[in-house]
């Protein structure tokens, strides 16, 4: 039987990577996929700059090229971004080609579209590449709990974000010195928003739960906070009180809606998924039946990347002759079978919180403190107070509360920072203890 023929879009890191590992592990993909698979065409902005083996490759710079080459029966999208990325893998399903795309932005944002336009020639678009880099989050979401009622799922599913908050916590260093380290080390952009803002996460996430819940790709729903106020006094703290800081994406279903958030969040450092360190990535999941799963690999780079994309390239070979009826829904449930399920708003999610405050170290301020959370209903788990600075006559008060909702939570932080004897805002990191009840 001839070998399939693929299409590249782009040979840098991780599109180099993929051309390598699927040339290098040839034997072994063939005889998983049941036939060969050779990259017959690659385009990239540079050809010059690629470290991939093009052997055999026919190159170009126009990608417009690749997806419109008859011999071409899948097209790989490694280009990154929403354009041209959208209109070229629209283009390829037109052309009756199978996707394959390692683009979480792609997905998240115009995934709706994509896979309506894939249903309707008939053609595979596969993403696993997507979300944590060569961990197989996707197929497991999709296939391996099929027969779950997923309850929630939390993640670490940026590995820039973990290696900062895991340098400020082991080394005591602070927020601007960990990133310009990340940077030169090429864990983080020139400009590292997407990172450390919650964006890339949140493209990640919104995959997750669509593919967790059966609810349409809604990433313009997403609550997303970054990590850049987290200072290391509030790592230090968090440790003190036995929890570790992590960046993470959550998203729940509960009675009302769908919570959809990424936030710092405190979770007890004796929990599995508070100690994936550095730039590794990982997704617990929680499911009605088997209970709590996790998955934890590397979340980027070329090879575990690849690894995932080359997994794709062989699910979308095994079922190029099945019927289209017969295939796994892109999102895991039926497509008539969506729910219309409401993403809920920030202010109506529940969860616990970490609040830090500089209130005046004299008597009563704390009582005034405390009477606004029973005012409230929000009750109080613990309290730390740290002996102000000879040079400052305010003390730090660590609060941690009860599960409680965001709205309540941000009348009592008015009322608080109203106070004559609190100065500046009151920081507020949210808790999530994960436990698999």
């Amino acid at each position: 039987m001839n070998p399939v023929k693929v299409g590249l879009l782009g040979l840098g890191t991780v599109g180099g990577g993929t051309a390598n590992v699927l040339r290098r592990n040839a034997g072994e993909i063939s005889r998983r996929a049941g036939r060969g698979i050779e990259i017959s065409h690659a385009a990239a902005r540079n050809l010059d700059s690629t470290k991939a083996d093009m052997t055999g490759m026919k190159l170009t710079e126009d990608a417009f090229e690749v997806v419109n080459d008859p011999e071409v029966a899948i097209v790989i999208e490694l280009i990154g971004g929403y354009e041209p990325a959208r209109t070229l893998v629209l283009q390829a399903i037109a052309n009756g080609k199978h996707v394959v795309t390692a683009n979480k932005a792609l997905i998240a944002r115009h995934g709706n579209e994509i896979f309506t336009a894939a249903r309707e020639h008939g053609v595979m678009v596969a993403f696993e590449a997507a979300v944590g880099g060569g961990i197989p989050i996707i197929k497991a979401l999709r296939e391996g709990l099929a027969a779950n009622r997923i309850e929630w799922l939390a993640g670490i599913i940026n590995g820039t974000g973990n290696f900062i908050l895991t340098e400020m916590r082991d080394k005591g260093r602070d927020f601007a010195d960990v990133l310009a380290e990340a940077q030169a080390l090429g864990y983080a952009e020139a400009d590292p928003t997407f990172d450390v803002e919650g964006i890339d996460a949140a493209h990640k996430l919104t995959i997750l739960a669509s593919i967790a819940f059966g609810i349409p790709l809604q990433f313009d729903k997403v609550y997303t906070e970054g990590i850049t106020r987290i200072t290391r006094e509030d790592v230090a703290y968090a440790g003190e009180l036995g929890y570790r800081i992590k960046h993470l994406g959550v998203a729940r279903a509960t009675d009302e809606g769908i919570e959809l958030r990424v936030h710092p969040t405190l979770i007890p450092e004796r929990r599995l998924i508070a100690n994936v360190d550095g730039v590794m990535n990982a997704v617990l999941v929680k499911g009605d039946a088997v209970g709590p799963t996790l998955y934890y690999g590397a979340g980027a780079g070329a090879e575990p990347t690849a690894s995932a994309v080359i997994a794709d390239i062989v699910d979308v070979v095994r079922t190029l002759s099945s019927e289209p009826a017969t295939r796994v829904p892109h999102l895991a449930f039926q497509p008539d079978a969506l729910s219309d399920k409401p993403v809920l708003p920030v202010e109506a999610i529940e969860t616990a919180y970490y609040l830090r405050l500089q209130a005046a170290d004299k008597p009563g301020v704390l009582a005034e403190v405390t009477r606004i959370f029973a005012d409230a209903g929000i009750s109080i788990e613990a309290i730390l107070q740290k002996e102000p600075p000879a040079d400052s006559p305010d003390a730090t008060v660590i609060i941690l509360t009860q599960r409680v909702r965001e709205r309540q939570m941000n009348a009592a932080i008015a009322r608080i920072e109203a106070l004559d004897t609190i100065s500046g805002a009151v920081t507020r990191i949210r808790l999530e203890h994960l436990a698999s009840n």
